[in-house]
């Protein structure tokens, strides 16, 4: 019966996303195609093999180019060539379409260990243990300046900076000797005149691997002494060192956003690290023997690793972050920075004028009645121009967008206009001795309400008492309140109907209804179609 500690253990190790199997010999090199469908890995048996990232399947034949193995390949950054290092010391250049060679330049005297390209896609750097660094036109197939005699007498890996003013080497620069430590160094050279710029010490066996970051101010180094070390590329100090692994640190890659690091190891595991703290992300990638190379996707969320198992491995490093509780680690500061930036200077959202068309001073001296108007089926506000008939009638200037203009005239106006014109050609019904009164009608619940309830007084009718008439000023009587509102009709209230329109006055301040007595034919036609519109249309029962 397993203990309960080795049941935590394996439930804790992670477990691959997919697996490729296929080649005969352990895998020394592989890198993600553009689409992010694809990987192409690179063996000791000699051959590249395009894989399908979905299913884990082969897609088409082997690439071959040469005998014995291919120690290393690296994609260009347009996406469209690879370059690869064999064990016959040439460096071949491939077409990604045509999966074919199109060129090889030769020079070094043992095998190529490591390849790079410049960032330009133009040149190729390639590293050798012949202790030789070399530079290789693409265009013209041919060598740039002389080789760069390093002084490392093994030398594993080369790297140029992301600006291309400089190159790192790797390796180990003296003797070896059986139980002695020896002397390992990184070397900083010109790129233009190959000239050595800084030397980098250390790390206390050999340097197996290097890679530097995206915006060229830290160079990160791996080495047989199992130690992981960052370097300051203005200073050239030392400034983080990493250690977790127990035996040679034999690959390691940097995720596109420079916030995680991945190092694969002869322990047989592969660890994550969040550069911001130096610390491990998640517990290791467990593999069966050796792991010689690893690789981020293009979104940094997938990695695939080669073992000497000869298969090769994908991680789901999304799920290994989030499940460190690390998410951000996926995100890019820069991208973050920017966007925040762009909401901080963004100018205010210009909001549209209003376009109410409430005729002006429609409702001056009218009390607010917010309990009446919150009770209505259609408030004024949300009944947009143009939805009744009168309004399609009359609000005519209407934009392309919808929004309606300032109309050339309102219901009320012709009503007002036609009543005034009458009133001048009628002059024989004028009231003489007598000044006009405003007409203030009392609330009557249940009424529609008049939309021209402060029209002035309209044409009154003869009078059956004249007497009576001029005995009483043409000052209003004011009912005192009521639960029922008081009537035309009463003895007290109401003067003659010859000298005054009646006037009553609630003490609440309610709905100011109104209504006209006697209106004439021609303005009881336009107050019916002025009370068509939902503006003045009140619900009855």
């Amino acid at each position: 019966m397993a203990s309960p500690t080795a049941k935590k253990e394996e439930t804790s190790a992670m477990t691959p996303h997919q697996k490729f199997k296929g080649h005969t010999d352990f895998v020394q090199g592989v890198i993600h195609l553009p689409g992010g469908q694809r990987i192409i890995t690179c063996s000791e048996d000699g051959s590249l093999r395009v894989w399908n990232l979905k299913s884990g399947k082969q897609i088409g034949e082997d690439w071959r180019g040469g005998e014995g193995g291919v120690c290393c390949i690296a994609l260009s950054p347009d996406g469209k060539k690879m370059v690869s290092g064999s064990e016959d010391g040439a460096v071949r250049l491939w077409d990604i379409d045509t999966c074919k060679v199109i060129g090889k330049w030769m020079g070094h005297t043992q095998r190529v260990l490591s390849v790079c390209w410049s960032r330009d896609s133009r040149s190729v750097l390639s590293g050798s243990p012949d202790g030789t660094a070399r530079q290789w036109e693409v265009e013209s197939r041919e060598t740039i300046l002389e080789p760069i005699k390093t002084g490392h007498t093994y030398m594993y890996a080369v790297v140029y900076s992301p600006d291309m003013s400089m190159i790192a080497t790797g390796g180990y620069d003296g003797p070896r000797r059986a139980g002695e430590h020896i002397e390992c160094s990184i070397k900083i050279w010109n790129t233009k005149t190959g000239e050595l710029v800084a030397t980098l010490k250390g790390h206390t066996w050999v340097v197996g691997c290097l890679a530097w970051t995206n915006d060229g101010k830290t160079l990160i180094s791996g080495s047989s002494d199992s130690s992981i070390r960052t370097w300051n590329t203005k200073t050239w100090k030392q400034t983080t060192l990493l250690e977790a692994h127990t035996r040679w640190v034999r690959a390691i890659a940097i995720s596109p956003n420079d916030r995680i690091l991945a190092s694969a190891s002869h322990d047989q595991t592969v660890l994550l690290w969040n550069l911001d703290d130096g610390q491990l992300i998640g517990p290791p990638l467990q593999h069966a023997n050796y792991v010689y190379c690893v690789s981020f996707s293009v979104d940094g969320k997938l990695l695939a690793t080669g073992c000497q198992d000869k298969n090769v491995y994908t991680w789901d490093v999304a799920a290994i972050v989030q499940e460190a509780g690390l998410d951000g680690l996926l995100s890019d500061p820069k991208a973050n920075k920017l966007a925040l930036h762009a909401s901080a200077t963004r100018p205010p959202v210009q909001r549209p004028p209003s376009t109410h068309r409430i005729a002006q001073g429609f409702f001056d001296g009218v009390p607010p009645d917010r309990s009446h108007s919150s009770a209505r089926s259609h408030p004024h506000s949300s009944v947009p121009p143009g939805s009744t008939f009168l309004g399609r009638l009359f609000y005519r200037n209407c934009s392309t967008s919808g929004a309606y203009t300032t109309p050339l005239s309102t219901p009320l106006d012709w009503v007002r206009n036609i009543l005034k014109r009458r009133a001048r050609r009628d002059e024989d019904i004028q009231l003489q001795g007598r000044s006009l009164a405003v007409v203030e009608a009392p609330y009557a619940k249940g009424k529609r309400r008049n939309a021209c309830a402060r029209e002035k007084r309209k044409r009154p009718f003869p009078s059956k008492n004249p007497m009576a008439s001029r005995s009483r000023p043409p000052k209003p009587s004011v009912t005192q309140p009521s639960s029922q509102p008081q009537t035309a009709n009463s003895s007290s209230t109401t003067p003659a109907v010859g000298n005054v329109v009646a006037i009553a006055v609630t003490s609440t301040p309610l709905r100011p209804d109104a209504t006209i007595r006697q209106a004439g034919l021609w303005t009881r036609f336009w107050l019916f179609l002025g009370c068509l519109s939902p503006e003045y249309t009140v619900n009855h029962q």
